[in-house]
């Protein structure tokens, strides 16, 4: 059964959450920009301002539009290295790599307080948005690591639009292993990538698209939110 354990700096996990009484955590595109935003620029204390204007103006392809210098001073205060990601309709999961003794624990206080806080305001509700506290699970092995981050991209398989087509999917961080990365240095993917030949190489590609749930299941056996 997964559970909540205490999490070693310098060392890799998986995060994950879901809504609440698994409901949706997304509504719309800005929604999803939100999230997306929050959780690739709340990996360090720096503060954003016109966190508004930036959603709206940002590309999925290009990356938000901010400054060369924050991106720098967020790279260098960063309590995590996220390493891997994928954003569902009402769940995530975040592959990450503490860099700072309770770094974990920031970031996801920060990201889910901020979207929480957005989405009440957006649609006038109150309470928890996030089914209560995430679940962390630390990655034994190399063999672990690559396993659960192709778990991890594989997740728009579960949805019709996108079945055999998680390569494209916006709100995973795999098109940022093999095609272009949009986000630079606040996505660090080579503990994973270099052992395919690099980020632009289809070995990592073909190595998620071979990967099963059923292998992943015995491979990872309690890392699998069954419940999500």
């Amino acid at each position: 059964m997964t559970r909540t354990r205490a999490i070693a700096q310098g060392e890799y996990y998986h995060v994950f959450n879901r809504g609440t009484h698994r409901m949706p955590l997304v509504k719309d595109k800005s929604d999803w920009m939100r999230f997306l935003f929050l959780v690739l620029y709340s990996q360090s204390p720096v503060i954003i301002k016109n966190t508004l204007r930036m959603v709206q103006k940002g590309s999925l392809i290009d990356g938000f539009p901010v400054s060369l210098d924050q991106h720098e001073e967020i790279v260098a205060k960063r309590f995590v290295e996220l390493t891997a990601f994928c954003l569902m309709p009402n769940h995530f999961h975040l592959l990450l790599r503490e860099s700072e003794e309770g770094g974990s624990a920031r970031y996801l206080q920060k990201l889910e307080t901020a979207y929480t806080m957005y989405f009440n305001t957006k649609y006038q509700s109150t309470g928890h948005v996030f089914q209560g506290r995430y679940k962390s699970v630390h990655v034994k092995d190399n063999n672990q690591l690559l396993y659960l981050s192709a778990y991890i991209h594989r997740n728009p398989r579960e949805l019709t639009a996108w079945r055999a087509k998680e390569e494209s999917y916006p709100y995973s961080s795999l098109q940022d292993y093999v095609d272009k990365n949009r986000w630079g240095s606040l996505i660090v993917s080579d503990i994973i990538a270099g052992q395919f030949g690099g980020t632009t190489q289809s070995n990592y590609q073909d190595f998620v698209r071979t990967s099963t749930a059923k292998i992943l299941a015995e491979e990872l056996q309690d890392i699998l939110p069954e419940s999500i």
